[in-house]
């Protein structure tokens, strides 16, 4: 079966519906630290988030798993997606709904080798040109374009600028893709649409907010 055949009622359309839907994606650590992981999670997705992705590289491998143990049936509730990055070995024992990757991580061709057909393949993105690769590649399902602005979660990685959104905006419409990067309600968010994107990813406008499932909820009604 080629890679995008989807048969109703399965597994890859079902969660290909999820991401058609999907608007509000979020990353976050483990919340060690908070030690309030579950609680998070379920205030994250009731509060409008789409997609949450666990991206915390201070994690060996079991405790990453037992991590996304937790996420996944969080998301399950809320009939929600997960996401796993990078590691398709840890992807494939939890069975993402989600699996994503940069630029020097899997090909998508390796990806579909280890994971199969049914989970959505996710790319980041950092110039016109990836972007468009990316919109190309029959195995992809939807990718990132970012940082718009610089941020500490990705240090070291230039700033792209909302004039890259636009550009996309104008050659690549037939996948979702998602703006990244230093994305906040308000201002930022604001220039983000106006510069052509309507999905968005974001980390500390949620993981650093007071109230997670209210900062959720403000972001989704501005992207609504």
């Amino acid at each position: 079966m080629p890679p995008h055949t989807e048969v109703p009622g399965t597994l890859r359309a079902q969660r290909h519906d999820r991401l058609a839907a999907a608007d509000l994606y979020l990353c976050t650590d483990a919340r060690s630290a908070q030690g309030d992981l579950p609680e998070f999670l379920h205030a994250a997705y009731s509060g409008g988030v789409d997609i949450i992705q666990l991206r915390d590289k201070s994690l060996e491998a079991r405790a990453e798993i037992a991590v996304l143990e937790v996420l996944r049936d969080v998301a399950a509730e809320h009939g929600k997606l997960f996401s796993v990055n990078d590691r398709a070995d840890i992807a494939l024992l939890t069975g993402a709904d989600v699996f994503h990757v940069g630029q020097g991580d899997l090909t998508s061709a390796q990806a579909r080798a280890v994971l199969g057909p049914e989970v959505i393949l996710g790319r980041s993105t950092h110039s016109l040109d990836q972007a468009l690769a990316a919109e190309a590649d029959p195995e992809i399902d939807y990718f990132c374009v970012g940082p718009v602005w610089e941020t500490p979660t990705k240090p070291g990685r230039p700033a792209v600028g909302t004039q890259l959104l636009t550009e996309v905006a104008a050659s690549a419409a037939n996948k979702p893709w998602f703006a990244i990067g230093g994305i906040a309600a308000g201002a930022r968010l604001d220039e983000v649409r106006d510069a052509g994107a309507s999905r968005a990813v974001v980390v500390r406008a949620i993981a650093s907010a007071e109230d997670p499932g209210a900062a959720a909820r403000a972001l989704k009604e501005e992207l609504g």
